[in-house]
């Protein structure tokens, strides 16, 4: 169904490849921020302990956004295999290249975006 060349639907999936890539580092390199917070009052005062929280949550979303960006990677690159790439999920319609450009994971149009 695809109507790319094999050039461009090469450099798409390098594209990909190379952002899953750098994701999947981030996620290695930030495991120690999403870490239990330890509880203990004697080493750590109250006002600590409640920032370290505060940034273990934020790591935490961190770390959830980019395991789901790494899923919608892994969903764009099964729908290379399949022929699918550049149409979208919902409507069957063409993805416009600059939305491809933009996103290269991207599955919808924009008008079918949630």
């Amino acid at each position: 169904m695809t109507d790319f060349t094999p050039e461009v639907l090469a450099g798409y999936r390098k594209r990909l490849l190379d952002l899953k890539s750098e994701l999947e580092e981030f996620l290695e390199s930030a495991s120690e921020a999403s870490a239990p917070v330890t509880l203990d009052q004697t080493s750590v005062g109250r006002l600590s302990r409640m920032d370290a929280m505060q940034s273990q949550a934020m790591a935490q979303e961190t770390e959830r956004r980019r395991m789901t960006e790494i899923k919608r990677i892994d969903a764009a690159l099964e729908r290379m295999d399949e022929g699918e790439y550049g149409y979208c999920i919902v409507s069957g319609d063409r993805i416009p290249d600059a939305r491809l450009e933009l996103d290269p994971a991207a599955a919808t149009t924009v008008g079918n975006a949630k």
